[in-house]
């Protein structure tokens, strides 16, 4: 985000403060854009916001979502004003108390010729219109990008080489959607998804099985290869997607991978963890209590000790109310807004955000809590009122 101007001081008073490890009543003074000073007690000075005992939180930092191509898409076939769409997925995201957000743009497509005629090229012309955005000081919150890289395509390695290290790519997530693998190991499944979204036949279903699966044994090996090194080429976080078993998991960990999306099964989950790589898990997996797909629940690896990041996928509304239920899980709620704060700033290597620190940036949210979800009060980025 371009710099902003920012208020010379702002005191957040009589408020629990959502610190790494612990809840304490007390104060925040904010000036020049960072958290100044933390002040225990519920005094309220002269001139001072009194939050009456809501949470103040560090502002909400979203590792993967899909929520601006639904602002792009708004119906099948519709494609929005890329500006009037960008301006609203970054409203939606900071009314929500999200700061910060990597938006998920796929990189690698197929052909017309292909079931999903759909599956055209985009990220790079998306990308130049959300850069240029925050060139013009068009967004509240700060944006990075997290490059999708579908290794069964047929283009990836000629779309990652239009990516350099200026473009502020954070992450780049090795995706493998090949019928048979990962997410799409059960050909039942797939085959309703698919001929329900893309009005195949059996036999069409058949041919875009077996055209894929080609194209994954022909080109996907390179495609890793490509994407690892272009993360690397970028200075970007590498993520997987989907791991499903140990040996997959085990690949995760040679390629450098730093935390996993959504691992399918409980044993990848624990092999994450053996590995030291960070499990990510979807908050409308843990709100709806399973997964919509079949794949291991969220509160299971959540009870297990085995999630460590949350991300709100589809609905960016579920963050802080599925943190606040991991809050009420492990009987922490420093714990819970840690996987929406702390942990996900330290996968992708952001130091300067994500906790109540003095030094840190002035990124921050106040939450009243109601039940098990909670109403937004306030959202601040860099010390300045956004929302």
């Amino acid at each position: 985000m371009k710099d902003m101007p920012v208020q010379t001081e702002t005191i957040l008073a009589n408020a629990n403060l959502v610190l790494p490890d612990r809840v304490m009543p007390g104060a925040l003074v904010l000036r020049g854009g960072i958290i100044a000073e933390i002040r225990e007690g519920t005094q309220v000075p002269a001139g001072a916001e009194d939050c009456g005992g809501d949470l103040v939180a560090p502002g909400l930092i979203e590792l993967h979502t899909d929520n601006l191509e639904r602002h792009i898409e708004p119906r099948p076939k519709v494609d929005w004003p890329h500006a009037d769409a960008i301006i609203a997925h970054d409203a939606e995201l900071c009314s929500v108390g999200i700061t910060t957000v990597f938006d998920a743009l796929r990189v690698g497509s197929i052909g017309a010729s292909g079931a999903r005629g759909d599956y055209r090229e985009y990220a790079r012309a998306l990308a130049d219109e959300i850069l240029e955005m925050r060139a013009r000081a068009g967004f509240r919150i700060s944006h990075y990008l997290h490059l999708r890289a579908e290794t069964c395509s047929e283009t990836l390695l000629e779309e990652l080489a239009k990516f350099g290290p200026e473009d502020r790519v954070g992450i780049v997530s090795l995706m493998d959607h090949t019928p048979g693998e990962r997410q799409f190991r059960d050909l039942d499944k797939l085959r309703d998804y698919v001929i329900g979204k893309h009005a195949l036949s059996p036999e069409g279903f058949e041919d875009h099985v077996a055209a894929q699966r080609a194209l994954r044994a022909r080109l996907g090996a390179a495609h890793e290869a490509g994407a690892v090194a272009a993360a690397a080429r970028y200075g970007a976080v590498l993520a997987s997607h989907d791991d499903t078993t140990a040996e997959q998991v085990e690949t995760s960990k040679r390629h450098g991978v730093q935390f996993a999306e959504f691992p399918t099964t409980f044993e990848a989950a624990q092999a994450c963890h053996r590995a030291g790589i960070a499990v990510m898990m979807g908050a409308p997996n843990l709100i709806r209590g399973g997964s919509h797909s079949g794949n291991v629940a969220a509160h299971e690896l959540a009870e297990a000790g085995l999630l460590d990041i949350l991300s709100s996928d589809y609905v960016p509304s579920a963050l802080l109310s599925a943190a606040l239920m991991l809050g009420d899980i492990w009987g922490d709620v420093a714990r819970g807004l840690a996987t929406v704060t702390d942990a996900p700033a330290q996968a992708v290597g952001l130091s300067d955000r994500g906790r109540i620190e003095p030094g840190l940036r002035a990124d921050l949210i106040r939450a009243h809590r109601i039940g098990r979800t909670a109403a937004l009060r306030g959202v601040w980025v860099k010390g300045q009122r956004v929302g």
